[in-house]
């Protein structure tokens, strides 16, 4: 009967497999993809299909992470991001005026050429880009021990004096890998900054991302975000990037501090809240089955797939526990009538 019901399942298109590897790639915790990637490698055993995945992936999550690669010659460190894409393989570091080859799957960076003059901005753009580079590269280097910055031109590089508008873009990336101790984290912030000159003013926005990924004797992954914005005035190159930099610290520190406080008070407010909650363990039980099997699916844009063993196999395992679970309680209920049973669910 089993083996009926194996020969009947259609066997997914080779596109098919490049989207639900590419899903997967998509989706690694921070520093982890090339170990996804390992093992999909070895899921698919089919070379030509995850080289096309992997193609495809890899420069999205590098871009979504903003990784960093050491250039050559250990002049620094290249950021890759869509602000410093020229081309699918080419990175404009601003701070050094060179272009990184990349390698995304291997991560690396190949080698070197120097930016042309129509990829840098203007003397006057780069006054302001530079002196607020020097004052993000001094506020990175205290408060984040492996973080790496750039600021790059976005909009208006080509104005050569006061008079129009032009755009900035701050970017700050820090990771922490450590999976010797069955944990990794990232921090990753964007800060769009806007010159208006006939306003004389800075319009900022920010958006922060925290990523944690903890996996021993469990699975445990954070993914936070937080926009923001702020505004001061149109000053010189030297005193914007002091003003500025001033709004990123206290924007940033702020943020982590509320991060902190809310993760501190988790084990006298929530797990507390969820210890004394009673819980309907026959409602808990039909939720779960709709959420893991709506889970149990990958969207992609090839349509909706469900996974096989041993993917699919978590669902039925998961319903049993379930099951044994709301048995076991309602025995427990008919024994102590009048009294409820609490649990947390996690």
């Amino acid at each position: 009967m089993a083996g009926e019901e194996q020969s009947q399942e259609t066997e997914l298109s080779n596109k098919q497999k490049i989207e639900i590897a590419k899903w997967f790639l998509l989706n690694s915790p921070a520093g982890e993809i090339q170990y996804v990637a390992k093992d999909i490698r070895s899921v698919l055993n089919d070379d030509n299909v995850y080289n096309i995945a992997a193609s495809e992936a890899f420069p999205l999550y590098n871009k979504s992470h903003m990784i960093r690669l050491e250039m050559p010659g250990r002049i620094g460190d290249v950021l890759v991001t869509s602000f410093g894409e020229l081309n699918e393989n080419e990175y404009l570091d601003p701070r050094t005026a060179q272009v990184a080859i990349v390698d995304h799957v291997k991560q690396l960076c190949r080698e070197l050429r120097p930016a042309l003059d129509e990829e840098l901005p203007s003397p006057y753009i780069e006054d302001y880009r530079c002196a607020l580079d020097a004052e993000i590269t001094k506020y990175v280097g205290e408060a984040y021990p492996k973080g790496v910055c750039s600021v790059y031109c976005i909009s208006g590089k080509d104005v050569e004096e006061p008079g129009s508008d032009f755009e900035l873009v701050v970017v700050i990336s820090a990771a922490r890998h450590s999976p010797q101790n069955f944990c990794n984290g990232s921090w990753r912030s964007i800060w769009n900054i806007e010159f208006k000159d006939e306003l004389q003013v800075l319009e900022i926005k920010g958006r922060m991302q925290v990523g944690a990924h903890y996996f021993e004797e469990g699975n445990v992954q954070l993914d936070a975000k937080h926009e923001c914005k702020d505004s001061t005035i149109f000053q010189a190159p030297d005193d914007c990037a002091v003003a500025l930099t001033n709004i990123i610290r206290h924007h940033e520190t702020e943020y982590l501090a509320s991060l902190q406080a809310s993760y501190s008070n988790l084990p006298d407010t929530t797990f507390k809240v969820l210890i004394r909650l009673g819980m309907s363990w026959e409602n808990l039980h039909k939720n779960c089955s709709r959420y893991l099997v709506k889970k149990n699916q990958v969207r992609t844009s090839e349509g909706s797939f469900q996974l096989h063993v041993p993917y699919s196999r978590g669902i039925t395992l998961c319903n049993l526990a379930l099951q044994e679970i709301s048995q076991k309680n309602l025995e427990l209920e008919n024994k102590i009538p009048q009294k409820k049973v609490y649990g947390m669910f996690f």
